[in-house]
């Protein structure tokens, strides 16, 4: 099994959940974050003065797949939140252990 993370903008969270949808994920969390990477943060002006915003919004995936979802999800996600403009954010996969079910005590893929 392997747990999928993705950093994403924010308002392209509708269109990889249906991207993610369409490859037969049927479930995630989601997490609002805040973070950087390359931009450094961001400008603002409010009210005719300029702000200095250290830490971009960005909302956090979490998806637990098995080994041959691992690769289509990642496709999913990186087509659908590309943007092509600096700030899109990154995938990272990394090894599941296990996984339980609470409700039933299903183990392993059967409860993801």
């Amino acid at each position: 099994m392997k747990l999928v993370m993705a950093v994403i903008k924010p308002h392209k969270l509708d269109d990889v959940r249906d991207a993610l949808s369409g490859v037969g994920i049927e479930g995630m969390t989601v997490s609002e974050v805040k973070g950087y990477g390359r931009q450094k943060g961001q400008t603002e002006i409010y009210r005719g003065a300029e702000y200095a915003i250290s830490f971009v919004p960005k909302i956090k995936l979490e998806i637990a797949v098995s080994d041959e979802m691992a690769e289509r999800t990642v496709e999913a996600i990186q087509q659908s939140a590309n943007t092509g403009k600096i700030g899109d954010g990154k995938v990272f996969v990394y090894d599941l252990a296990s996984a339980v079910r609470i409700r039933t005590g299903e183990t392993g893929d059967t409860a993801v």
